[in-house]
């Protein structure tokens, strides 16, 4: 049985309770009650959430737990000294310690992420960053794994750090039966970015929406604007026109972005070579998909590679 501690304080982010769901239904597939969650607080009782009710927590004490899960809110605010002396006693106490969100400012005020790779909420990386210089933020990430500690982005990106315990813990084919449960996808990778091509560019028309999913879901085509312009049912005129208009950019520019966000994921993936990823992704060649993420990402394939493979080495 995997104990696990779920640290939550006053206006805490419910969101985070999506990983008690995982490992919930982890406990159903398996057929057995391998993960035990206990909430946990500084004085134990009632705790209201940033939702407006309460949930009930066992006090810090001298149990110790196989995960320590450290929650989030909305707002930082600094660690209180008791929550602080408890982290450092469970980092000899705990095989794992996991930070969604900001729960990472807690890790760092408690002296844990020295000289760690972390993962936050892009919106806070460069103040986790300024405050703490002595570790290294990668904000584009959706979880990483340095040693003991996890930390991921916010809100669902706490389901990817719960599917990856359960798939560490049980098995892949566990932790992919329970993203099936989930209805979520199994599973987005630590190394995947935190963003989305189609959110960033978040046009406002359903025409131009309706031509970039289109484009999503053929990668593996041309995607000239001339077929561009038949999904929107516009001119190819009306339709560069309009895309610019709504996206800022051009529509070569965007469609290499969603290449690169698709090739990117299968990067991390592993299951495939460059060549298959380049043709399956609409690169044609593996020189052109690079070219393509030194532009995008302003690193090569390679080294998306390189970091996914790693990531995967430190949770083995």
């Amino acid at each position: 049985m995997k104990e696990i501690g779920f640290v939550i304080f006053p206006d805490f982010q419910v969101m985070g309770f999506t990983a008690i769901t995982a490992f919930e239904v982890a406990n159903l597939i398996a057929g057995e009650s391998f993960y035990e969650v206990t909430l946990l607080s500084e004085n134990g009782g009632p705790v209201r959430s940033s939702a407006g009710f309460n949930v009930e927590t066992e006090a810090f004490g001298e149990r110790s737990f196989d995960t320590l899960f450290i929650g989030a809110g909305h707002e930082l605010h600094p660690a209180s000294p008791k929550l602080i002396g408890y982290i450092r006693r469970a980092m000899t106490a705990s095989q794992r310690i996991a930070a969604p969100c900001i729960g990472a400012f807690s890790l760092a005020e408690a002296g844990l992420l020295d000289g760690r790779r972390v993962s936050t909420h892009w919106q806070f990386a460069a103040e986790l960053q300024a405050r703490f210089p002595g570790l290294k933020v990668e904000q584009d990430r959706i979880y990483i794994i340095d040693g003991p500690i996890w930390t991921s982005a916010g809100m669902t990106a706490t389901i990817d750090l719960a599917l990856a315990m359960v798939e560490h813990d049980l098995g892949v084919e566990v932790a992919r039966s329970v993203a099936r449960k989930l209805v979520v996808y199994h599973r987005r990778t630590g190394g995947q970015s935190q963003f989305s091509a189609l959110l960033e560019l978040a046009p406002k028309s359903d025409r131009v929406q309706n031509a970039l999913n289109y484009a999503k879901a053929h990668l593996r085509n041309e995607l000239s604007v001339e077929e561009l312009a038949e999904v929107a049912r516009l001119s190819p005129r009306q339709f560069s026109r309009a895309f610019r208009a709504e996206t800022g950019q051009s529509p070569a520019k965007a469609i290499e972005q969603l290449r690169v966000e698709a090739a990117r994921e299968l990067i991390g993936d592993g299951r495939h070579s460059m060549d298959e990823i380049a043709g399956e992704t609409g690169f044609a060649d593996r020189e052109r998909m690079r070219r393509a993420f030194l532009r995008v990402l302003g690193q090569p394939p390679q080294a998306i590679r390189r970091h996914a493979r790693a990531a995967a080495q430190t949770a083995a």
